[in-house]
């Protein structure tokens, strides 16, 4: 289908703040214009009983999080919430609205991890960051207050590839069972010559060139990019993963990556569900308010966790 209509709406909106693609600016710059660019056309944000921040100590030192709690009795499942932002431009209000919908839908207390970044922390900072995050919450279950049997992780784009990095991390360290992994429009592969790449590349938003300059920051000029925590379906075994739900764009060069590894994770033996929102672009799911799909998105992703948690 054409691009949804609030789609377009949205797109001309930010077509017309004339900003620079990253490509044109210093990492500083460009991570200023996402902030001021969120800022501009900002998005809904339901209430929630409280949030707090506070850091907890972390691979590469003090490590910041905010702490999103619901307006009910506990003690409450968690969700851990890594932000996108292509591992370089993001922060703790890139998923503010998708972290509060999935708190109120979920009844969930939700850590969002403000983990290092590239291009000054290199992979793997940002997976170690978001895995040692996930072990102190479950360790700090109690003063928490959530009952950390029911853990579930999510994020979108380059957090939705640091949840199923996690999630494999998790798996081969032993630990935290995580049961619920929420990969919105993920990067999954250090590859960039899918269709979907070749015809999204250009006028949606995210591009080709924009991805690879992402990875670059990612990886710097060593790192492998093969490697399966940065690239989650180069893993020789995808088996004993946490259940997923796996939610796609038409409209983003990231679609096909994202359907490949929902397929490869089904075929190892996995519960899970891959959707394709039509009309949209990446990271559309954060729009609450301007984008009815992003409800949607938060709604199915919600329904998924809760069945996974009441197996």
């Amino acid at each position: 289908m054409p691009l949804h209509p609030q789609m377009k709406e949205l797109m001309d909106r930010r077509d017309a703040l004339g900003y620079p693609t990253n490509l044109e600016v210093s990492v500083e710059q460009a991570r200023a214009n996402s902030i001021e660019g969120r800022l501009a056309i900002p998005s809904d944000q339901e209430p929630v009983a409280e949030i707090s921040e506070r850091t907890i100590p972390g691979p590469g030192g003090d490590l910041p999080i905010r702490i999103y709690r619901p307006a009910t009795d506990g003690p409450h499942s968690l969700i851990m919430l890594f932000h996108g932002g292509g591992w370089v431009v993001g922060n703790l209000d890139s998923e503010d609205s998708m972290s509060r919908g999935l708190v109120n839908r979920v009844n969930a207390v939700l850590v969002s991890v403000d983990y290092r970044m590239g291009p000054e922390t290199r992979f793997p900072g940002a997976p170690e960051d978001c895995y040692a995050a996930t072990v102190w919450a479950v360790e700090h279950a109690d003063e928490l207050g959530v009952d950390a049997s029911n853990l579930a992780i999510a994020g979108t784009s380059a957090g939705g590839n640091l949840s199923a990095s996690v999630a494999q991390i998790s798996r081969d360290r032993g630990g935290p069972v995580i049961k619920h992994q929420v990969l919105f429009c993920p990067v999954i592969d250090y590859e960039f010559d899918r269709p979907s790449y070749l015809e999204n590349a250009e006028g949606y938003g995210l591009t080709r060139d924009g991805m690879i300059w992402f990875w670059e920051q990612y990886l710097g000029p060593d790192a492998d990019g093969h490697n399966p925590y940065a690239s989650p379906i180069r893993a020789a075994d995808l088996s004993g993963l946490a259940d997923a739900t796996v939610i796609s764009a038409q409209y983003d060069p990231l679609l096909d990556e994202a359907a490949d590894y929902a397929a490869a994770l089904k075929a190892a033996g996995n519960d899970v569900t891959y959707t394709e929102y039509p009309g949209v672009t990446h990271g559309f799911n954060g729009s609450f308010g301007l984008l009815d799909a992003a409800v949607e998105a938060c709604e199915e992703a919600s329904k998924r966790i809760l069945a996974s948690f009441a197996k």
